[in-house]
């Protein structure tokens, strides 16, 4: 049976997070009989313990030109498109997008895995979080066990402060309270890169922002532009102005 559009999910995470794990618990969980289920992940990582229990597993891979190289399974009804772990989430998420497009999917919701242990040993990994965040519907904090409560409360404090429309999710020996919630495919990310409609700007001839209704003596003058997302404005010389650090050199 083919699936006119099965619902993604992209599950974000430093490799080592739990994902697999997580992922297992939402699926068994979180789904319905009549649900058809299927992970698609990075042959970049090896497979572990709780890749067992996950359904209809296929691989993708990272060429060398950067595109993403996979199929989207087309008799599932939820697919689950586990991100590389050893890299930079930013440049997934945008060939992850046209990707998408050309096999036919539709975005459910973008989870991001964090790795307590990991953010807490290593601060400068908090930059490489942000992005992640920034791209979340739902943020779910893993491997908590020997993290101080302290630094749990800055950390989400840290994004509080942001007023980031993402749920933030407590996950206890691989599961959360209530995997159903998690993958309800409503859209609350910071980020309107992965939406199916970018809200656009306006702007006059001297590139200043004008409001949608506001009258203009030269409507020519007037140009109409998507929204850039800060992490894809890249400076003169064509690197990204918002850097992230090499997760690769944490794990």
């Amino acid at each position: 049976m083919i699936v006119a559009k099965p619902l993604v999910y992209l599950v974000l995470g430093a490799a080592g997070s739990g994902r697999r794990e997580v992922l297992a618990d939402l699926i068994e969980a979180g789904l319905v009989e009549a649900d058809r289920a299927a992970v698609l992940r990075s042959e970049g990582e090896t497979a572990d313990a709780f890749e067992a229990r996950l359904p209809a597993v296929t691989r993708w891979r990272w060429t060398e030109d950067e595109t993403i190289d996979g199929e989207l399974p087309r008799d599932a009804t939820h697919v689950f498109f586990v991100a590389d772990g050893r890299i930079n989430p930013v440049e997934q998420i945008e060939v992850f997008k046209a990707w998408l497009e050309v096999q036919g999917g539709e975005l459910a919701r973008v989870l991001a895995v964090v790795n307590c242990q990991l953010a807490e040993k290593n601060p400068p990994l908090l930059a490489w979080y942000e992005a992640c965040v920034h791209f979340a519907d739902v943020v779910l904090l893993n491997k908590r066990e020997g993290v101080a409560n302290k630094w749990l409360s800055d950390f989400q404090a840290h994004f509080k402060k942001l007023f980031l429309p993402c749920l933030f999710e407590l996950v206890k020996g691989g599961r959360v309270r209530n995997p159903a919630l998690v993958l309800v495919p409503e859209a609350r990310r910071m980020s309107h890169f992965l939406d199916a409609e970018q809200d656009w700007i306006f702007t006059n001839a001297e590139g200043e922002v004008i409001d949608e209704e506001e009258d203009a003596e030269d409507e020519e003058e007037i140009e109409a532009k998507p929204e850039e997302d800060p992490y894809f404005v890249r400076d003169a010389a064509g690197r990204r102005s918002k850097k992230i650090p090499d997760i690769a050199k944490f794990l």
